[in-house]
């Protein structure tokens, strides 16, 4: 039985589903919400919060994403980091899911991908939990009611929790999957509940498809200046570094806080809500986010509350340090209305510096924006991906390696183009520790943070005195209105500054090493700076 609004020329049942038991088509918010609580999903929180659990997944598993291996796109493919399936094992295990579907109910989002509408995706979310449905449907971009009518997906991203993979039949590598096909341009995720997966998958499609029309896609936050949408930034940085903590300025409009796209116009967010950490969250620091946990609607994931008053716990990690809310972008006040903005005057490089040996700011050239890019230095935090339960240092390509389905390098050219073609001053910024490394130092204050930050976009940084660090050759201001000097020399933050400087030629090593595997295929200017 189908229930909802669609294309009638676009059913499941032309899709190979058969034998449902009900289809509920583009469900809004408050029906969404009545299916979830009927089918036992979540609870209804104060103010009308769903407060969902995602079980033991409550991190993407990338270790276990794939990519159909086909002789048309196999060249482009960056397989060192994309586990290959082969198309018969994809037709295998599509084909098993759908018959693992029979005699079930699923819930289905006909949506965008993308604020320009000259690039937009059509997507089809097909969900067997209806607080999936809820999430993807926050999470990208809803078409307006009339319009789905003539809605064409182009894709289909099809979720099923329930659905355990079977590695020996289906070619991968646990029971949990989420497969990509190219070719027939679906994408399937099974055995587990974690929310992420379904926008990600998203991201990775859009990461895959943009580079051929000479779009930069971005793992990143952005915002522009009020009533000035050329005045925009963004803010790069891997989960856990600050993008949607630091975008969401309320002096500044909101374009988004995790996933962009920058073409010939400008800057276009790819998606339609914000998917923001909720641990330790401080209606103080951050009162637009933590407002969200008390609307309706708004999916909370693995948070602790009282069981009486279904108060949040803002503190409690004990299910996971990832817990997580999301919500759609007019729910926070200064979000722009659009999604686009005019071409960046600023990039800024977030980072979560376990060893904390970098500055809290460092201005960049384009060359040295290039290094740090393509070698995208950050640690893991404890919750964002199975396993990790504290500060992991890494090196992760564009600030995003786990969503790139080409080699890095596709997409560090079209950064370099774009900064050549339309400039924009570049720096990084250190969100992690500082007075020595995680165990040893604290984690670098926000509020010092935000002031830097607020005055590299108003130019009064540019226009201040710089030193020249000596580990890695950035600029690094020597004084900022509001801020504790002694922040800006990290070394002198240390007890013991030689072990400062034995912790940064560490880590300028362990950067020389991650990338050696770049120098062959980058030009002179940014060689010059991986060779110091």
């Amino acid at each position: 039985m189908d229930h909802g609004r669609v294309n009638p020329a676009q059913p499941l049942g032309a899709q190979g589903f058969a034998g449902l038991a009900a289809v509920y088509y583009n469900l809004p918010e408050c029906d969404l919400v009545q299916s979830a609580l009927a089918a036992g999903e979540g609870r209804l929180g104060q103010g009308g919060a769903l407060l969902v659990e995602t079980g033991k997944f409550t991190g993407r598993s990338p270790k276990d994403k794939h990519v159909v291996r086909r002789p048309s796109t196999e060249a482009e493919v960056w397989w060192d980091n994309n586990a290959a399936m082969s198309p018969d094992a994809f037709e295998r295990l599509r084909a098993d899911m759908l018959a693992h579907l029979a005699g079930r109910s699923v819930h289905v989002q006909d949506l965008w991908g993308g604020a320009d509408q000259s690039l937009r995706l059509p997507v089809r979310a097909v969900t067997e939990r209806a607080w999936h449905a809820l999430f993807i449907r926050h999470l990208l971009r809803r078409p307006p009611r009339e319009a789905l009518d003539s809605f064409v997906p182009e894709w289909t991203v099809l979720n099923v929790p329930s659905f355990s993979a079977d590695p020996a039949r289906h070619g991968c590598r646990s029971s949990t999957v989420i497969a990509i096909d190219w070719d027939t341009r679906w994408v399937l995720i099974g055995g587990t509940e974690y929310a992420g997966e379904n926008k990600k998958a998203v991201f990775t499609i859009l990461n895959w498809l943009l580079p051929d029309q000479g779009v930069l896609p971005m793992h990143c936050s952005a915002n522009h200046a009020p009533g000035d949408p050329d005045d925009a930034a963004v803010f790069f940085g891997l989960s856990g570094t600050g993008k949607t903590t630091l975008s969401a300025d309320p002096s500044r409009v909101l374009l988004g806080d995790d996933e962009h796209g920058w073409s010939d116009r400008g800057l276009f967010n790819f998606e339609g809500g914000c998917y923001a950490k909720t641990l330790n969250l401080c209606a103080k620091a951050e009162p637009a986010i933590h407002a969200t946990t008390r609307m309706f609607g708004t999916v909370v994931e693995n948070m602790g509350y009282d069981e009486e008053t279904c108060e949040l716990d803002f503190t409690d990690g004990s299910r996971t340090a990832n817990t997580r809310c999301a919500y759609p972008l007019d729910a926070i006040p200064n979000a722009s209305a659009t999604g686009l903005s005019g071409h960046p005057r600023h990039i800024v490089m977030l980072t979560c510096d376990a060893f904390g040996v970098l500055p809290p700011i460092a201005r960049l050239t384009p060359a040295q924006a290039m290094y740090h890019f393509l070698s995208g230095f950050t640690a893991k935090v404890a919750g964002t991906e199975r396993g990790v339960t504290e500060p992991e240092p890494t090196f992760s390509a564009c600030f995003g390696a786990p969503f790139l389905p080409r080699r890095p390098e596709a997409y560090g050219k079209l950064l370099a183009d774009k900064i050549a073609r339309h400039g924009a001053d570049c720096w990084l910024v250190n969100t992690g520790w500082t007075g020595g490394a995680y165990g040893t130092g604290s984690r670098m204050p926000i509020q010092a943070t935000r002031a830097l930050l607020s005055a590299a976009l108003s130019g009064e940084l540019s226009q201040g005195r710089f030193r020249r660090d000596p580990f890695f050759g950035f600029e690094v201001p020597t004084s900022v209105e509001g801020v504790d000097a002694r922040l800006l020399d990290p070394r002198g933050t240390w007890a013991d500054p030689a072990a400062y400087d034995a912790a940064a030629r560490k880590l300028v090593g362990m950067f020389a090493a991650n990338f050696a595997k770049f120098e062959s295929l980058i030009d002179e200017d940014t060689r010059a700076v991986a060779l110091g």
